[in-house]
């Protein structure tokens, strides 16, 4: 007596799809894409409003594939930069398929307008986005509990959330399950890259980033919003290493004699804090080559823009 045919075995479902980290400056959003990555892709300094560019990251769980997108902070702008930084977070979030709210539940109060202004405007695009949101509390290692508990009811009672979470990117407590669960967000459909792909992002564009972070580090006050920096040329040697050139813009003279510093100590220092992080981070052998150059107006610049991923916004 024959045996019928072996039930062919279904291949798994897969899932992928975006998810934008929103939030205010500092809120922890970097920290949270590399920790949701595995994987340093974005600056993170003490600094606010350091992200510029709109960085993705990308991480595979169980079947599904999650795009991060990091994006710039939400705050009340001032130049042109800021305004292009702020409509990029908005678009974004606009875009993904699930919207990761990021809240400093060590700095933030329930009644801090930034905070309110943030929810008002969620609560506003909901309607016509039609995307779900998580609320992800961040530093919960460093807020008092009942703060945590009053920020939870404060936002849900001014915006719709799927979820809330509460986390530290620092430490990656919580982190596995808002991990979990946007995974079990992600629309059914093929992945959107390669299983073993972490980021998209250039190889030239990230060392800029780099570099960048290590201005913000080594510099002070209002400086490094006044910089910019470009990876003008990236050869491989015969040894296998590579040379990366890049350009630091500034808009002054004297910004330039700042950032070179007394017999060129400061470049130096930044120059090989870049060079390390950059090995680290690309897992190659560079030798950086840092240039200092006077753009006035680099900051009205629509190609500088169009280099950050950022639409030019109307002068106003």
């Amino acid at each position: 007596m024959s045996r019928p045919p072996p039930e062919p075995t279904a291949l798994p479902r897969t899932a992928a799809g975006f998810v934008a980290l929103i939030g205010a400056p500092n809120a922890g959003k970097s920290t949270l894409l590399n920790r949701l990555v595995g994987q340093k892709l974005a600056i993170v300094t003490h600094k606010a409003q350091t992200t510029r560019t709109r960085v993705r990251g990308i991480t595979m769980e169980g079947h599904s594939q999650i795009v991060f997108v990091d994006t710039p902070g939400i705050f009340a702008p001032k130049r042109r930069l800021d305004r292009a930084m702020v409509a990029a977070a908005w678009g974004s979030a606009g875009d993904a398929d699930v919207t990761a709210v990021i809240v400093d539940a060590k700095r933030t109060h329930p009644d801090d307008a930034g905070f309110l202004a943030l929810l008002q405007a969620l609560a506003a695009a909901q309607p016509q986005a039609h995307t779900p949101a998580l609320l992800v509390l961040n530093k919960v290692d460093e807020a008092p509990r009942d703060r945590l508990l009053q920020l939870a009811a404060t936002a849900n009672e001014h915006a719709r959330f799927a979820g809330t979470f509460m986390i530290s990117a620092r430490t990656g407590d919580g982190v596995a399950d808002l991990r979990a669960q946007l995974a079990a967000m992600m629309p059914e459909g093929p992945w959107l890259y390669p299983a073993d792909q972490v980021a998209d992002l250039s190889q030239r564009l990230l060392a800029a980033e780099i570099t960048r972070e290590k201005l913000f580090l080594r510099l002070h006050d209002e400086l490094p919003y006044a910089t910019a920096v470009e990876t003008e040329a990236w050869d491989t040697r015969k040894d296998g290493s590579i040379r990366i050139d890049q350009v630091i813009y500034v808009e002054r003279a004297s910004q330039k004699a700042i950032v070179l510093g007394k017999g060129g100590a400061t470049i130096k220092d930044i120059g090989q804090a870049a060079r390390r992080a950059i090995e680290a981070a690309l897992d190659i052998k560079a030798h950086l080559f840092l240039f200092v150059k006077v753009q006035e107006g680099w900051g009205d610049d629509p190609e500088r823009y169009k280099m950050m991923g950022l639409d030019f916004p109307a002068k106003g």
